[in-house]
């Protein structure tokens, strides 16, 4: 048995933990809020390699795991459906995949308020050292504590994450709230919606209480709008008493005069069934779209794994998928190597490569929708309903090299 620290308590660092303690180690999660993460995030497209990594955490998964869709369609701006495909798929909340982890964890290994200030090692153990003046040592330590990783600018400060010129408006709308036009044809299907530059995605989830009852259920939309100019960006990220946000703005402070100016822009550009789901969300919220790609993840006995590693934009929809992979490959290499630097370089040997594939595949979306989606609006809507959140495990290698090729 092992001592591993693993940093950060959101969805990767779970899936790590869990996995790791299972397999009999003495695992110790270090998060640095002082409160529940439920709540946070939105929707997750769920992918088999994600519910394999589930079930090697002990999670017991059932139909609650998420809101199960077959059909992709791409509605026109008069709302009619302008093309669909058959892609049956499995819509999850981060919400819900946060709460089945955490009951699975033991509460007393999950330290709450650790903020981590300075990370040593030697040849037998790394030692981390938090804010308020705890300590913690272990054989090994995993971080997965996001994009603006503590760990990663320890070691590797040269990897920043990038601003790719748009951001993402973001919400769920109660299904209970919506008009019988909407329900009937959009609510129950993978919709898209493109604008010229722009694009909309949305699924059902499930509803408060994680609910997946028909009438109980959410949609869940992310919103592609560029703000490519820095005064654009930052007025984006000013609350509206002034106070500016570059890390990013809190959803509840996000300006009324900015959502008012997207609701606008959505009964313009949007079909109105999404038009209907911004109008009727309480509060819609945004992100900068960010990647970022490390060089190397592993330093002696420090391994990145998740947005600690690799940033990919969302419309891969692998962020969680990817974080499981990471957690999959660890808790295998430290199975056959033991908790060691070897064990650590195994690790990135298996992952660096698919984790750089994963970014250059969200890089080549991104920049098809920024430009092509200007061109001829159904090819571009089609190829994006296509490529947008599907299983790479399950894709041909050229037809994925084809594509990248197609939009370099």
């Amino acid at each position: 048995m092992a001592q591993i620290l693993v940093i950060g308590g959101s969805l990767g660092g779970l899936l790590a933990a869990n996995m790791l303690h299972r397999a009999g180690h003495d695992v110790t999660l270090l998060e640095k809020a002082t409160t529940s993460l439920d709540g946070r995030g939105a929707g997750i497209v769920t992918h088999p390699l994600l519910v394999q990594a589930m079930q090697r955490c002990g999670v017991p998964l059932d139909e609650s795991l998420g809101v199960a869709v077959s059909q992709r369609v791409v509605l026109a701006a008069n709302g009619s459906v302008q093309d669909s495909v058959t892609v049956p798929q499995v819509l999850s909340s981060w919400s819900r995949l946060y709460a089945l982890l955490l009951a699975q964890f033991p509460s007393d290994r999950y330290v709450q308020g650790a903020c981590v200030s300075t990370i040593s090692q030697d040849v037998q153990r790394v030692s981390v050292q938090c804010e308020d003046g705890r300590h913690f040592e272990a054989d090994l330590l995993i971080a997965s504590d996001g994009i603006r990783s503590v760990v990663r600018g320890h070691f590797l400060p040269q990897a920043q994450a990038e601003y790719a010129g748009y951001v993402a408006w973001r919400g769920v709308c109660d299904e209970s709230v919506l008009s019988k036009y909407t329900l009937d044809s959009l609510f129950e299907n993978f919709g898209f919606s493109v604008p010229p530059g722009e694009l909309i995605i949305g699924y059902p989830v499930a509803g408060a209480g994680n609910a997946i009852a028909k009438g109980r259920r959410r949609y869940n939309y992310v919103w592609y709008r560029p703000a490519t100019s820095a005064l654009e960006l930052q007025a984006l990220m000013t609350d509206a008493d002034g106070q500016h946000y570059p890390l990013g703005i809190p959803p509840a402070k996000v300006s009324w005069r900015q959502v008012a100016a997207a609701r606008q822009a959505a009964r313009e550009l949007l079909s109105p069934q999404f038009a209907e789901v911004l109008e009727k969300t309480p509060q819609p919220f945004l992100q900068p779209i960010y990647d970022c790609a490390s060089s190397t993840i592993a330093f002696g006995r420090v391994a990145l794994m998740g947005d600690a590693a690799f940033v990919a934009r969302p419309h891969v929809g692998m962020g969680v998928t990817k974080a499981a992979e990471d957690a999959m490959a660890l808790t295998d290499v430290i199975a056959t190597l033991g908790a060691t630097p070897q064990a650590v370089l195994a690790y990135e040997q298996a992952r660096l490569v698919p984790c750089q594939a994963v970014i250059q595949r969200a890089r080549a979306l991104g920049g098809y929708m920024q430009v092509h989606s200007k061109g001829d609006a159904r090819i571009a809507a089609r190829t994006m309903m296509i490529e947008t959140a599907i299983d790479l495990s399950a894709t041909p290698l050229d037809k994925i090299d084809q594509f990248e090729s197609l939009t370099a």
